[in-house]
């Protein structure tokens, strides 16, 4: 069974697509069944070149990225969500919709990320600033996600797990 995992940030440009690229590259490299999705409250219809050079600098192929509505999350035909991460704090402060699915609700935590594309420094400041957090988002997933019994196992435990790596 497919654990489908749904990363949220406000515009969906940059963290969120970091995370989504990572943790797809990361569980097929491992032979995980884990499928992971980004989204936005207010998707910019557009991601962040610099995001999309972090990734592809990585070999983390970019074509299917886009920046999207977490309506479609909601929508028929949505994967069944298991569990959906924030990773900008304006995304974590908003009232999500309502993830349902045969599944019952996802495991909901946050793992905050300053913005990237804030960073000082100009271009190179940026795109530093890129790496680092795609680094540090590849650590989490790799090292922390992918490493616990994320299928089937105790909802409760799960949650706990996951908000100790929010805070890791």
């Amino acid at each position: 069974m497919t654990v489908h995992v749904l990363i949220l940030c406000t515009h969906n440009s940059a963290r969120s697509v970091l995370a989504e690229g990572m943790l797809n590259q990361l569980a097929a490299r491992l032979g995980a069944d884990v499928k992971a999705h980004s989204a936005g409250s207010a998707p910019s219809g557009r991601i962040n070149p610099l995001a999309l050079e972090a990734l592809a600098n990585a070999g983390i192929a970019t074509g299917a990225l886009r920046s999207k509505s977490w309506d479609e999350f909601v929508a028929d035909g949505a994967p069944p969500l298991d569990i959906v991460i924030t990773v900008c704090d304006s995304a974590a402060a908003e009232a999500c919709p309502v993830f349902f699915s045969a599944r019952g609700q996802p495991v909901k935590v946050h793992w905050g990320y300053p913005d990237p594309s804030n960073a000082e420094g100009g271009d190179e400041g940026k795109r530093r600033a890129f790496e680092l957090t795609r680094q540090a988002i590849g650590y989490r997933m790799l090292q922390l996600l992918l490493a616990l019994p994320v299928a089937g196992g105790d909802r409760t435990s799960l949650q706990a797990a996951l908000a100790e790596i929010g805070r890791s």
